[in-house]
């Protein structure tokens, strides 16, 4: 013990702070050290080193102390923990993110615009997905020998939708109907049905308002209505028209609006073109021609890449990106390309605000009655229709709490997303002209003269431009 005593004046043991690395060092030269093997073990375990003790390094140590004078030697390591992986869903069929809407290419390479309806169908009783477990991991030991604790994976959940069925076990989901497997815009899995329309949306065939998906193999007219729980597709074009889809959009013919109707996606829209049209989508719009005169709107990005690739005239707005070959004009046509959160989503911030106060108003009512009835119940006094009251209002006032935390989540989701203008950017694959304007959250930059391949985004307080890779 005493000569412990006398190592621990000479030698020093340092931890790690995640306690996986011990060091050995010495606190004071003496050109007259020395200490056997079983010393120096026992000094070791005195400092709490219980795990990882690097045998060979302690023996070499021993024999030649010297060589260790100037250093800090790792003399014990520990096992780091390995963090669990969450769990996933694993897709049984091709989901819309992966097909994303890209028109049939054939073996000669050329692109077929006009093949574009491949419809996800699936058969009752099918698989659509599965759900892979999470690994939990393992804990790490620190050299002190206590267990260092990892963090577990996170289970998957299915989101249910419409006509799919769970397996007992509820590791995988199946189709209750033959169908159209769509994903809609809050993530939920669906087997919707399909309404197709052999021909145009005209007085023959009246608006459509339809559960499921809804194929058109001609036009939809000025003044007509389609609405469909799923996807829509047109394979012709869509006039002065309005459709509404929760799920995605596809228009293999184009869009000419006569700045009438409105074209709105829980999802995504594609379409050839789109001329004095009104665009809104949930998530991105890609047109691979051109975007003329028209108000576009877009949870995420525009896409307007292809060999036209133009933007010209009116306004967009894009919750992330805007990406075009060409924006603007040689004559300054008027063009607004807006980046970053969308004015809805200040919008819902100012009315989820509103609702919040309306319900701890509410809530205030609901516990100052149960204050009273509490009372009354301390003084044995409730009635029975008093005793009902009670437990209606403890009920109310659950709900309500539940009803703000889920309000209080989106606001936070909400003001994130106004606040992150990192992903926001512009990019000009050919040329900008003169007339348009680039606004990034609450910036604004007028674009004077041309300018050929560039980027923009937010930088520092202001809007940055690097030329386009």
């Amino acid at each position: 013990m005493e000569y412990t005593d006398e190592l621990r004046q000479i030698l020093s043991v340092t931890i790690n702070d995640d306690k996986t690395v011990a060091y050995l060092q010495f606190a004071k030269k003496d050109e007259e050290f020395s200490c056997t093997l079983e010393a120096l073990q026992h000094f070791l375990r005195s400092e709490g080193l219980n795990y990882g003790i690097q045998e060979d390094i302690v023996k070499r140590f021993v024999i030649n102390p010297r060589e260790y004078f100037y250093s800090k030697t790792p003399i014990a390591i520990g096992v780091e923990p390995q963090q669990g992986e969450d769990g996933k869903i694993r897709y049984a069929v091709p989901m819309e993110e992966d097909i994303r809407y890209q028109p049939l290419e054939t073996d000669d390479g050329k692109v077929d615009y006009k093949e574009v309806t491949r419809l996800n169908n699936v058969r009752k009783g099918q698989l659509i997905a599965e759900l892979v477990p999470p690994l939990p991991g393992r804990p790490g030991t620190a050299v002190t020998g206590e267990p260092i604790p990892n963090k577990p994976g996170k289970e998957a959940r299915f989101k249910i939708g419409k006509n799919v069925v769970l397996n007992p076990e509820q590791t995988a989901l199946y189709a209750a109907i033959d169908g159209l497997v769509t994903q809609t815009d809050k993530g939920k899995l669906n087997v919707f049905p399909v309404y197709e329309v052999n021909g145009n949306v005209d007085y023959s065939t009246g608006n459509i308002d339809f559960v499921g998906t809804v194929v058109i193999r001609g036009n939809v007219l000025t003044g007509f209505k389609v609405s469909a729980a799923g996807d829509i597709r047109v394979v012709g074009g869509v006039e002065g028209a309005e459709l509404h889809s929760e799920g995605s959009i596809e228009i293999t013919g184009g869009i000419i609006g006569y700045n009438k109707g409105l074209i709105k996606a829980g999802k995504s829209v594609k379409s050839s073109f789109i001329q004095d049209g009104n665009v809104l989508a949930g998530e991105d719009v890609i047109v691979t021609q051109s975007i003329m005169h028209s108000n576009i709107r877009a949870g995420r990005d525009v896409i307007c890449s292809g060999t036209k690739g133009l933007i010209v005239g009116g306004s967009i707005q894009a919750g992330e990106k805007v990406t075009a070959r060409i924006i603007g004009n040689p004559m300054s046509t008027t063009t607004s390309i807006e980046v970053g959160a969308l004015p809805e989503l200040r919008n819902e911030l100012v009315d989820l605000r509103q609702q919040v106060k309306d319900i701890m108003a509410n809530l205030d009512k609901s516990e100052k009655a149960l204050t009273l009835l509490d009372q009354l119940a301390s003084l044995g006094k409730l009635t029975p229709d008093k005793v009902e009251m009670r437990a209606k209002l403890n009920m109310t006032k659950k709900l309500h709490l539940k009803e703000i935390n889920d309000l209080k989540e989106r606001m936070l989701n909400i003001e994130k997303a106004l606040e992150d203008t990192g992903k926001a950017r512009v990019d000009v694959l050919k040329m900008i002209y003169g007339g348009s304007k680039i606004v990034i959250g609450r910036y604004t930059k007028y674009i004077k003269e041309p300018i050929s391949r560039m980027s923009f985004y937010f930088l520092e307080g202001d809007i940055s431009m690097s030329p386009y890779v």
